[in-house]
């Protein structure tokens, strides 16, 4: 991450693993870090004619001993660094501390209750209860207790999913974090469980269909090689009859007739039609529409091919309700007879804006979320395209949940922004009236901060929003640590959205800063498009113009700056910090995209292409992601940034011989005294579901880098 500058030695005990071959081992001359010993294979591949080295291919093997043994190594030498920071333990006591606030989900119906999660604040995972539609919330009892399905806290619930009546549910688990899930169905009064557990589920809801079953989603699992890494490519939907065995299951869409790397299917809400998404990767969509009460009714496609985006947010006796980016950009609603359910044959009910839209539907009414400047508006309007009212959201920020059923007369939405706590209010659709219904009792006077967006320009003049957080009163001296958070990707949006984790730095001084690149959703599709595939690069110079915007501006320096990001964010922060080593001092990237050349040959890699581009498109795509691809782009004698590469060894998702590659090569060629670090959570995925205990160690480990690396021998504030 930061160039060290602290004066105090460590005396870190070498750790090594024993290989043959050529190898790495360097050490921090300030720090006394022996880092582990790196075998450097001699794999080599010619791609488009270029020959390119890959030294550290062998770590791609997540099942063998030699890279278990180097997994043990470098988490030997991160932990025996991180124990040596003097306030590491205070800053874990005060997470702990802050983070213990009971955190309440918004109540939603099923048949005759009430169901909400709650966790009473330092539980591992949150727990489901349920109270009587005719009770009150002090009547509630358990109902799914997640806490008591690992004793380590690591299996987590992944998706609860009710029969209309609410007399069943499927519930869904995950393991160690990974995107492999298991699926249990139980009578939802008694909570007992009713058949075997169906297994080998991935990337998949759960839509019930006239209390007798499911549809859901699934990949045949890898043949050959890890279960982690293994690719995935045809994904398929199934019909699952309760009471029958998971072999018997029926085959809708996917497989070898209609094959599509994701595919997923949900009914409407008067189960007349099952909806079915097809795609090949994360940009674009088909959209199909099959009849439930017509016995062996044909398959009808909507909208074909991958050019634009779609779905399905309400249905009314045969009137469907779509939200689309086809020939709209920002995106807009409109209505099709299911008769003739074809694209030619929509009829606009919500127009473009020049503002991104999200849709969603309640109590026969149609809420649109606007996306404005990367903070977000909701209006209602009635099923004839009406708009009815604004709803009046407590400030610039971020909202949720203005979703439910037809017969709902009220909705409960969340609202949340960098300096306000995630609360629940509650709605009511006829009158428009909102009041609050639960805010968190947390020990966070928002009062003292402030969130301001700014906007600056990139290498090429393209304005760009970033919001920056700090206390109010702050000094622009260019002195305060902060930490710059970015994606950039997958036209995902960065919205304000309050961390509990944040607060601790905030506390400290610090700046908080998150810019909205492009690459993101933030601006529509063309937002996103420009830091795609050969726009790439616009990405990062639009996180490095962010950063010098806030040295520029005298929010900090290069020495008491740190980057941050994770998945996509990771290889925005790996980019980063190997085309600009001198801008920051600290560098965390987390579960990231890292070796650019070969992503697409692991998992569900392949479905990233629209955005990344793959080594194998041509000579032009491959020269582009060799330029900026993280692990190819270490530079031998170059001192980088104080870095700390985080990933989980059950990252089915990322996997994590991305991090591995990246550390190994990083430590290899860095000239620095700044640590270049790599920590690695075990029964860990790529970070849905993990326990609280994890996260609030994994955090306390962040802050604590990053103060120390930029210069802080003692915290800024101490805590009284």
């Amino acid at each position: 991450m930061l160039k060290q500058k602290a004066l105090m030695i460590f005396g870190l005990a070498a750790a090594t693993v024993a290989c043959s071959g050529p190898e790495t081992k360097k050490e921090s001359k300030e720090m006394a870090l022996n880092y582990p010993e790196t075998r450097q294979g001699d794999v080599v591949d010619t791609t488009h004619g270029t020959v390119v080295k890959d030294p550290y291919r062998w770590l791609e093997d997540d099942r063998s001993e030699e890279t278990a043994e180097w997994v043990k190594a470098q988490n030997e030498v991160t932990f025996n660094y991180l124990e040596q920071i003097p306030y590491r333990d205070t800053l874990k006591n005060k997470l702990t501390e802050i983070w213990n606030y009971e955190k309440i989900g918004a109540p939603y119906r099923h048949g005759s209750y009430f169901y909400f999660s709650k966790n009473d604040g330092l539980q591992n995972q949150s727990v489901v209860y349920r109270y009587p539609v005719e009770g009150s919330p002090e009547e509630a009892e358990v109902f799914l207790d997640p806490n008591t399905f690992s004793k380590e806290g690591t299996t987590s619930l992944a998706g609860l999913s009710f029969t209309k009546d609410g007399s069943m549910a499927a519930y869904q688990i995950s393991e160690g974090g990974s995107d492999w899930r298991k699926i249990i169905v139980i009578d939802a009064e008694t909570k007992e469980q009713i058949e075997d557990t169906l297994v080998d589920v991935k990337f998949s809801g759960v839509s019930w269909y006239k209390n007798e079953g499911f549809f859901y989603s699934s990949y045949d699992k890898p043949q050959e090689g890890s279960q982690l890494s293994g690719i995935t490519n045809q994904h398929k939907l199934y019909y699952h009859k309760v009471g029958q065995p998971q072999s018997d299951d029926q085959l809708i869409f996917g497989g070898n007739e209609t094959p599509r790397r994701y595919v997923g299917g949900y009914t409407t809400e008067d189960e007349q039609f099952l909806i079915i998404s097809a795609a090949e990767s994360t940009t674009g969509n088909e959209l199909y529409l099959k009849k439930l009460d017509e016995e062996n009714s044909p398959i009808v496609p909507m909208i074909t091919g991958f050019e634009a985006d779609a779905g399905v947010v309400h249905s009314k006796d045969n009137l469907l309700f779509i939200e689309t980016n086809l020939e709209a950009p920002n995106g807009r609603v409109v209505t099709v007879n299911a008769q003739n359910p074809q694209a030619e044959n929509w009829q606009n009910l919500i127009p473009e804006t020049e503002n991104v839209l999200s849709a969603s539907s309640a109590g026969g009414k149609l809420f649109a979320t606007y996306m404005i400047d990367a903070t977000e508006k909701v209006f209602q309007y009635n099923l004839q395209g009406q708009q009815e009212r604004e709803i009046e959201l407590p400030g610039l920020g971020s909202a949720g949940g203005f979703g439910g059923r037809t017969e709902d007369t009220v909705l409960y939405y969340s609202f949340t922004n960098y300096v306000y706590p995630s609360s629940t209010f509650k709605y009511n659709i006829k009158t428009g009236e909102s009041e609050l219904f639960r805010k968190p009792n947390i020990n966070f006077d928002s009062e003292n901060y402030e969130s301001k967006q700014v906007f600056y320009q990139s290498k090429d003049g393209t304005k760009i929003p970033m919001i920056i957080t700090h206390k109010k009163g702050l000094e622009l001296n260019g002195k305060n640590p902060t930490l710059l958070y970015g994606y950039g990707g997958f036209n995902i949006s960065l919205t304000p959205g309050f961390s509990t984790s944040n607060t601790v730095f905030l506390q400290q001084g610090g700046v908080y800063a998150v810019a909205n690149l492009r690459g993101g959703g933030e601006y529509g599709e063309a937002w996103h498009m420009a830091g795609t595939k050969m726009n790439k690069q616009n990405v990062f110079d639009d996180f490095i113009a962010a950063a010098e915007y806030l040295i520029e501006k005298q929010y900090t320096s290069s020495e008491k700056l740190g980057i941050a990001g994770g998945s996509n964010g990771g290889l925005l922060v790996g980019a980063t910090m190997t085309q600009r080593p001198d801008l920051m001092a600290v560098a965390l990237p987390a579960v990231g995209v890292l070796d650019m050349l070969r992503y697409h040959k692991f998992t569900a890699g392949a479905g990233w292409h629209t955005d990344y581009g793959t080594a194998d498109d041509s000579e032009e795509m491959f020269q582009y992601l060799y330029k900026y691809s993280p692990v190819h782009n270490t530079n031998e004698g170059t001192a980088y940034p104080a870095t700390m590469v985080t990933t989980g060894d059950h990252d089915d998702r990322v996997v994590p011989a991305h991090s591995f590659k990246f550390a190994a090569a990083l430590q290899r060629d860095h000239a620095g005294e700044a640590p270049v670090l790599i920590r690695i959570e075990t029964k860990a995925g790529h970070g849905a579901g993990k326990p609280t205990a994890m996260i609030i160690e994994e955090q306390a480990d962040k802050w604590a880098f990053l103060l120390w690396n930029t210069g802080f021998k003692s915290l800024p504030n101490s805590y009284q």
